[in-house]
C-alpha cells in the first residue's frame, strides 16, 4: 500500500526545506525544530495540520518534584464541565525520541481526551537525553506520576483512577512507568495508553526495514534515538526499563496499544500486545492502516488520527 497522498505531498515539501532528517541531526537541532513547531502552532494554517487546544478545557500550569529535588513542569487540561468531584487522571508523556519535545507536543490529543472523556490530563516535561540519559527520563516520569498520585487531593484528582499515556518515546516511558509502579508497589495504575510505542531497543523488526524511509520516522532515526538515549550510559538496552518487551508482564494494568501501518515501530507495538495478552493482561490493539508515525500530532494530515482519538476516549471512559 502506498503512503497516503496527503502525507506524501507534505513530506516531499518538508524534505525540500530541510534535507537532513530531523532525528538524525544533533540533539540541539532536533530541539530547535521542536521549538519552531511550537511557535508555528500559533499560526492558523499550522493549527489546521497539528490541531489546537480543545475549547472545552481549562489549561493550568504546575510542577512536580523529582526525588533529586528538581521541579518538573506540568500542564493540566481540566474539563470546563467538571463538577466538584475528583476526576480520573491521565498522566501523559510526550514523544520526541527522548531528546526533544515539550508540553506543547501533544496538546491536541491531550486536551481532546480531557474534554471528551471527562478526565484530568496532566502532561509532564521530563528531562531529556543525551544530557539525562537512561534511566533519567524514565525515573523523572515515574517520580512525576508518584507526585501526582500523592497530591491528587490538591489537584482535584482521584488517585484510584489513574492512567499513564504516551506516544513513541513517551509510549515507552508510559509502559516503563507501569512496570516501575508494579515493581515498586505504588502508585496503582489502572490503565496504560501506548500510541506507536517503542518497546524493544534490542532487536530490529520487519516493519523497520519495510518502513526504513517512511515519513516522520525512519530506520536511521530509530537507531539515532536509541544511541542518544543511552549516551554515556553503561546500562544494557535489554534492561526492562528501557525495553519493556523484555520484562515480565504479569500483574500489569490493562492496555490500549495503537500502531501505524507506515511506521518502523509498528511490529514492536504488536509484539507488546501479544506479550501482555500471554501474561493475562487485557489488551486492546489497533493498527491504523493509512497512518504514519506521529499521527496524534498531525490530525490535519492523517484522517485516522480522529478515529484513533475516539478509540482512546472510549477506552478511557470504560476503564476510568
Amino acid at each position: 500500500m502506498p503512503i497516503p497522498r496527503r502525507m506524501a505531498a507534505f513530506w516531499a515539501v518538508y524534505n525540500r526545506v530541510d534535507r537532513r532528517p530531523v532525528f538524525q541531526a544533533p540533539p540541539s537541532k532536533v530541539r530547535r525544530a521542536a521549538k519552531l513547531r511550537s511557535v508555528l502552532m500559533g499560526n492558523v494554517l499550522a493549527r489546521a495540520i497539528v490541531g489546537g487546544t480543545h475549547p472545552g478545557v481549562q489549561v493550568e500550569s504546575g510542577a512536580a518534584t523529582a526525588t533529586d529535588g528538581t521541579e518538573l513542569a506540568l500542564r493540566l487540561y481540566r474539563p470546563k464541565s467538571a463538577g466538584a468531584d475528583p476526576l480520573p487522571v491521565v498522566v501523559n508523556f510526550h514523544g520526541g525520541g527522548w531528546v526533544s519535545g515539550d508540553l506543547n507536543h501533544s496538546q491536541w490529543w491531550a486536551s481532546n481526551i480531557a474534554a471528551k472523556a471527562g478526565v484530568l490530563v496532566i502532561s509532564v516535561d521530563y528531562r531529556l537525553a543525551p544530557e539525562h540519559s537512561f534511566p533519567g527520563p524514565a525515573e523523572d516520569c515515574y517520580d512525576a506520576t508518584v507526585w501526582i498520585a500523592d497530591h491528587a487531593a490538591d489537584l482535584g484528582a482521584d488517585p484510584t483512577r489513574l492512567a499513564v499515556m504516551g506516544d513513541s518515546a513517551g509510549g515507552n516511558l508510559a509502559a516503563v512507568v507501569a512496570l516501575m509502579a508494579r515493581d515498586r508497589g505504588a502508585p496503582d495504575i489502572a490503565l496504560q495508553l501506548l500510541m506507536y510505542p517503542t518497546v524493544d531497543l534490542t532487536h530490529s523488526y520487519p516493519s523497520v526495514d519495510e518502513n526504513a524511509n517512511a515519513p516522520i520516522l525512519g530506520r536511521k532515526d530509530v537507531e539515532t534515538n536509541a544511541r542518544n538515549y543511552f549516551h554515556n550510559s553503561t546500562a544494557d538496552k535489554a534492561d526492562p526499563y528501557a525495553s519493556p518487551l523484555r520484562a515480565k508482564h504479569e500483574g500489569l494494568p490493562p492496555a490500549l496499544i495503537q500502531t501505524a501501518q507506515y511506521d518502523p515501530l509498528r511490529d514492536e507495538g504488536a509484539a507488546y500486545a501479544e506479550a501482555l495478552r500471554a501474561a493475562g493482561v487485557e489488551v486492546e490493539y489497533v493498527n491504523y492502516l493509512d497512518s504514519v508515525h506521529g499521527y496524534i500530532s498531525l490530525p490535519g494530515l492523517v484522517p485516522e488520527a480522529k478515529q484513533a482519538l475516539a478509540d482512546a476516549i472510549e477506552v478511557v471512559r470504560r476503564w476510568l
